[in-house]
């Protein structure tokens, strides 16, 4: 689970460890520095971005589908579109 400096609180690195996740939010400037994997930190970016060009698309943006399955499907669509764009 990678996340910003505003969810680094010890109870919430807690509750992602007891759901069977690694956390990956860095310590705060006032906090005392924690074990947080640079490479994944900063990648992060890459999964925004991929976000942000996916919700360019009104039905991923809107969720038109009623199943799951289905917005999968469109999911999947429009990330192989993006890929073949880049």
């Amino acid at each position: 689970m990678v996340a910003d400096r505003g969810s680094s609180s010890h109870s919430f690195r807690e509750y992602i460890w007891s759901l069977g996740a690694r956390p990956a939010i860095p310590a705060k400037p006032n906090e005392a520095p924690v074990a947080c994997p640079d490479r994944v930190y900063n990648n992060r970016n890459v999964v925004e971005r991929l976000w942000a060009r996916l919700k360019e698309w009104r039905a991923v943006a809107t969720r038109y589908e009623k199943t799951a399955s289905s917005f999968m499907g469109l999911l999947c669509l429009a990330a192989a579109i993006d890929w073949l764009k880049n």
